[in-house]
Formats: structure tokens, sequence, C-alpha cells
């Protein structure tokens, strides 16, 4: 990569970070209703595993989608009006936090319904694989979808039709408040694909480089044979599993020992070590971060609420 790569990849983690920081004050302030999944901690996931694909691969993803949405190249401003329910939010302010999507961006959503977008990721490479297009699916996944009957439906229809589809299994530890081990008779993820025969592997998701490079090695396959591969990333949240979480599955000492493992310290030391870029470059693209961070809040507060009757559009698709 070119310094200017690897400097995109840091900042894009640290706007991810400050807008979920920024989101949680706005939450506790009560201008944002409903649930509200924070990707902090996840950072390294979505960004390294994004800037692997080319621009047209598709993205579909779970409820906990606002670093994915950025990675994927929606401005922070209306990731912000979005959660704010603001008619500038990248859905209008009808999707709130867990249904954010822009199929010009190839960002196919923000899905609330656990593992129901699996299926979907399915149609999306059935598609592109029947039209004849160099594109693949990249579906991203909490350890929790792992136990739902959508995931071995998608998974068995994608490897008996060779589907072009990257399965991520981001594992951040929890089903919702419930360990992995707890809920899943295999702990190990991405075993589970193997009941499919579909090839896998497991990479540090603590790591943006370990991510990028593992992404890329998976959808050159997936490209290649035109058939599924499964990638495990382990991971894990600082936050609860929403906002609402009062977090009395786990100890404050489990958290505390995975936040020394913090993604973007962890990359901002391998820059430095690398030589790749100073302390004080890297501070300067950490306050651009909390400048575009403080322009999307205000933009979002200062945005219009969605007409009434913006109630009844968007209902049906257009004739053709």
């Amino acid at each position: 990569m070119e310094k200017e790569e690897y400097l995109d990849l840091y900042y894009q983690m640290v706007l991810i970070r400050r807008v979920e920081e920024a989101a949680a004050q706005l939450y506790q302030q009560g201008k944002i209703g409903g649930f509200l999944h924070l990707y902090i901690g996840q950072e390294a996931v979505s960004t390294g595993l994004i800037s692997a694909r080319q621009p047209q691969d598709r993205v579909i993803t779970a409820y906990r989608d606002h670093g994915v949405a950025i990675n994927c190249g929606i401005p922070a401003q209306k990731v912000m009006a979005e959660l704010l329910g603001k008619a500038t939010g990248v859905s209008k302010g009808k999707g709130g936090s867990m249904h954010m999507a822009d199929v010009n961006k190839n960002f196919w959503g923000g899905h609330a319904i656990v593992g129901a977008h699996l299926p979907l990721a399915a149609g999306l490479a059935l598609g592109d694989q029947y039209l004849g297009n160099d594109a693949i699916t990249i579906c991203m996944f909490g350890d929790g979808a792992t136990n739902i009957g959508y995931f071995h439906e998608a998974l068995n229809l994608s490897k008996v039709w060779n589907l072009p589809v990257l399965w991520v299994c981001e594992n951040n530890q929890y089903g919702m408040g419930t360990a992995v081990e707890r809920a899943s008779a295999v702990s190990e993820i991405r075993q589970k694909a193997e009941g499919y025969c579909i090839p896998n592997d497991c990479v540090d998701g603590m790591d943006v480089l370990k991510v990028r490079q593992a992404a890329e090695e998976a959808i050159r396959f997936v490209r290649q044979n035109n058939g599924p591969f499964f990638l495990e990333i382990e991971t894990y949240r600082f936050r609860g599993h929403s906002m609402g979480d009062p977090e009395r599955y786990r100890k404050p000492e489990e958290v505390k020992k995975w936040e020394e493992n913090d993604p973007i310290g962890i990359y901002r030391n391998q820059i430095i070590n690398l030589q790749i870029a100073s302390e004080e470059e890297l501070d300067l693209l950490e306050k651009k971060a909390e400048k575009e961070t403080a322009e999307a809040v205000q933009f979002a507060e200062n945005s219009p609420e969605p007409p009434p009757e913006a109630l009844f559009e968007h209902i049906y698709a257009d004739a053709q």
C-alpha cells in the first residue's frame, strides 16, 4: 500500500469511533430514539474488509451498521442525520440506526432481524451470477446469527449454486448478552462452514492490516472460483449490545483487557513503527475526524424532520 492508503485506513477508523461516541451522547440527550448499536471496538473489521473490495462488489450487513455505512462511502453527515431521523439522512430519516442503505454505494443495508439478510445476500450473488457480472457479495453478520435457520439455508444454497458470496462473521464474542460458548455447540465459528464444504479462515479482527490481507485473499478466491468463502473475524465490542444494555453478563475486567487491545491504538503504533507517518501527522488526522464529526452533528441537528406526506412515499416501486 502507498502512504495515502495507510492513512486513509487510520482516518476511517478514527472517524467511525468519533461518530459513534457522538451518537452515544446524542442518545443520552434523548435526540436519538429507538435502538442504538455502537461499533466501538470493531472498527478494524469493516475498515479492513471494505477497503479490499472493488466498486462493483456489494456489501450487506446486520444492525450494527453505522461504521459499515461510513466505510462504504456514505458521508458522516448523512449517517448522523439518519440517526436523528432527519429528512437529510441516508434513508431519508425512515430507517434510523438499523436500516441504513445506499444502493448507489453498493451498500444494501442494515437489517434489524438477526440473520434475515443472509438469504438476501445469496439472492444478490445469484443475480450477479445470472447476469454474468464480475461482482461478489460481502455479507457481514454476528456470531449469534450462525445459530439461526437463515444462516444454514443461505450457506447451503451458496455452495449448491456456487454463488460469488463472501460470508463474514464478525465474532465479537457475544450474541446480545450470551457468550458464544453458551449458545453454540461449535465455539470456533468458521467450522460451521465445513458442514457445507465451504473453504474458510479466521483472522484477528483487532488488527486492520491482518483483516485487509485476509479479505483480499478471500475476495480473490470468491472472484476466481465463482463460489463462496467463509471468513471469521474475531473482534470485541467495547460498549453494550445496545445503549440500553446493563451489561450484567460480563465483568468490567474483561472489557478493560480487550480495550488494551484497541484496534486504533494498534494501528497507530504500526504506522509509527513502520515510519509511514509521524505522531504529528496522525494527530492532525484525529483533529480532522473530530471536526468532521462536529460538523455532522450540527448538520443533523439543523436538518428538517421528514414531512407528514413522506409516510406515503416509496411504498411501491415505480412501474418501468
